[in-house]
């Protein structure tokens, strides 16, 4: 199997996008997503993103790596009564089957940032786009003080070393570098724009809960703590967690946890 696609499918994402429901709906507002748009959520796991988008009125296509959060997207649009949203297993790094210049926008939060080979990826979300379209991505910042970044720094010290020729996903967090890869895509780099902005985690649960989740159902911190019980550091990292929750915890209720996360938009308008 795929590693991407083995490291995905492990445990159950959903159980962590559910704490992101609330911000992936603001972000489909912020885009002015409309009916009759062709709109494409690549690495959407199970709709976060575009499930919101279809009730907008778009026609959805969501792809992604893992087939269980391909499922689940499909039974959430089902659920939901969505003829609008389909969600089809792919890989972002070669959209075998989609048509070029097919979609109003293309749209990844944190999704495609985690697949393999940069360059195909930005080529490939080019590749389908129309002229006159758009690509949003969102991407996590390398060393970013908030949450996510965190989570993955902390992760990594707990983890083998990757392979050799392995380019961190965090790399997407990096203006020069994305400007660089959908140049090499024929985007022009004034045809794209990068802000920081805001994802909030918000978990019916206290903030050790929360890790216990992450612990549990997300794929990086699963690999993590295995490989911390080999080396019987799990507790070590478990304490890091914890630690790291409860300081960016800001809820002020009691029992609840909202955690607020930087992370790089970027938009590619494509020609």
């Amino acid at each position: 199997m795929n590693p991407n696609q083995a490291l995905w499918e492990k445990g159950d994402f959903t159980r962590i996008a559910a704490a992101m429901r609330e911000s992936g709906e603001g972000l489909v507002r912020s885009l002015g997503v409309a009916k009759g748009m062709k709109v494409l959520d690549l690495g959407c796991g199970d709709g976060t993103t575009a499930l919101p988008a279809a009730q907008c009125g778009a026609e959805v296509l969501g792809v992604d790596i893992a087939r269980n959060l391909v499922d689940a997207g499909n039974r959430r649009a089902a659920e939901k009564g969505l003829g609008n949203l389909r969600f089809q297993h792919g890989d972002g790094t070669n959209l075998a089957g989609l048509r070029d210049r097919a979609y109003d926008l293309v749209v990844s939060i944190f999704g495609v940032m985690f697949a393999p080979k940069p360059f195909d990826v930005a080529r490939e979300m080019v590749r389908v786009t129309r002229p006159g379209g758009r690509i949003v991505m969102g991407n996590w910042i390398p060393n970013d003080p908030t949450l996510v970044a965190q989570i993955l720094k902390i992760a990594a010290a707990y983890t083998p070393p990757p392979p050799e020729g392995f380019v961190s996903p965090m790399t997407w967090g990096v203006e020069a570098n994305v400007v660089e890869r959908f140049a090499s895509a024929g985007v022009p780099s004034d045809k794209v724009s990068c802000v920081k902005d805001t994802y909030t985690f918000n978990y019916a649960g206290t903030p050790t809960a929360f890790v216990d989740a992450f612990r549990k159902y997300y794929g990086p911190t699963m690999s993590a703590f295995e490989a911390a019980e080999k080396n019987g550091r799990a507790g070590d990292l478990k304490t890091e967690l914890d630690t790291l929750f409860e300081s960016k915890n800001t809820s002020g209720s009691a029992g609840r946890t909202s955690i607020p996360a930087t992370f790089l938009r970027v938009t590619v308008n494509v020609v």
